[in-house]
């Protein structure tokens, strides 16, 4: 049996748009799908009231998905991390629960994604289908980047969606003593030597996912910057996690916060 889905609900303002995306990705997959709440105190009767009426229209809307509700004990950063510890996917809204509406994207869906054992999928609220450009995953050419590639490969046949690879670059900056500028360089040069890279980086995949069209692209550009911009006409941006935290949301790094925060179509965080 597949892994199940766990979507992060709020039983006082449900995030309609991060539910629903949960509930199709969860037909997509033929897998259980988890409505979980978390509570640092006991739930009163409206919540669970709330609670119950989510579950009935997502069960109603999707009859082929086993759908559960789960009201869990604790706070909702560590509660839904420990609901989510052997799920295939945990899908949250972007404020989170117990977000700020001020916030584009809330504490508990940055501390999850940046945490999360599994793949974490933020959904904003007037952002949940995003364009009809396919999926989207950003590369650095590192010999880690295999999870984040297989996640963007299978989501894209699992949909029948193109996929675009991209690969943003910039010139390095070497500074020392007498040194205040960058260095010259042949663009030319720069240009086919981060083009060599991205195709080494897809070697084997295209031959791996045959039904997957590929499309990718090396771009002198920041990778924030080229993400943000084509989620406005894609389906969902892939992007990697790694290394240790140096502060709550320190495995994002800086791109992929800023994809996080931005994007105009889902986000799609894997741990690698």
């Amino acid at each position: 049996m597949n892994r199940a889905v766990v979507v992060g609900v709020d039983p006082s303002e449900p995030n309609r748009a991060a539910v629903d995306w949960a509930a199709d990705e969860a037909s997509r997959r033929r897998a259980d799908l988890r409505l979980v709440h978390a509570r640092s105190g006991a739930a009163g009767p409206v919540e669970a009231q709330r609670l119950d009426r989510e579950w009935t229209r997502v069960a109603a809307d999707h009859p082929e998905v086993t759908v559960a509700a789960e009201l869990v004990d604790g706070a909702p950063r560590e509660a839904l991390l420990t609901a989510a510890a052997d799920a295939a996917l945990l899908v949250l809204g972007a404020r989170g629960a117990g977000g700020f509406p001020r916030l584009l994207v809330g504490s508990t869906s940055l501390h999850a994604a940046a945490h999360a054992a599994c793949p974490v999928v933020v959904v904003h609220q007037d952002a949940a289908t995003g364009g009809d450009g396919g999926v989207v995953v950003g590369v650095e050419g590192k010999d880690e980047e295999g999870p984040v590639l297989a996640y963007a490969f299978e989501t894209a046949r699992r949909q029948s969606l193109p996929l675009t690879v991209v690969h943003a670059w910039s010139y390095p900056l070497v500074l020392g003593p007498g040194h205040e500028v960058p260095p010259v360089y042949e663009e030319g040069h720069i240009e086919a030597e981060h083009e060599r890279l991205l195709a080494e980086a897809l070697a084997g995949w295209r031959e791996r996912f045959p039904d997957v069209a590929v499309t990718a692209t090396a771009v002198r550009s920041g990778s924030a910057k080229e993400l943000v911009s084509a989620s406005a006409g894609h389906t969902l941006v892939v992007v990697g996690r790694r290394g240790e935290p140096s502060g709550p949301f320190g495995r994002l790094g800086s791109t992929s916060q800023a994809v996080v925060q931005y994007a105009r179509c889902p986000v799609a965080v894997v741990p690698v």
